[in-house]
């Protein structure tokens, strides 16, 4: 962590970012505007599940995937016999 000015040093889906040393997954969440019903998180190649995002602190260079759920596709028509 740097001292100097608080912040904490992670990787976010690949990307090293500097955040508020303290934040919580719950926070992280809220700071990037996603929503946790669409997301996945996944802490040091660890899942964590939504229930303990709020108590699950970031430390320094720790490694934060977030998934977030696509839906779609299509139906595909029958074949005609």
């Amino acid at each position: 962590m740097n001292a100097r000015n608080n912040l904490l040093r992670l990787e976010i889906n690949g990307e090293r970012r500097e955040l508020a040393a303290g934040i919580s997954l719950e926070q992280l969440v809220q700071f990037l505007k996603l929503k946790p019903e669409q997301i996945a998180i996944e802490l040091n190649q660890v899942v964590v599940r939504r229930g303990e995002w709020a108590a699950t602190k970031l430390k320094e260079d720790d490694r934060v995937e977030i998934v977030h759920f696509v839906g779609g596709g299509s139906l595909l028509p029958l074949p005609v016999l």
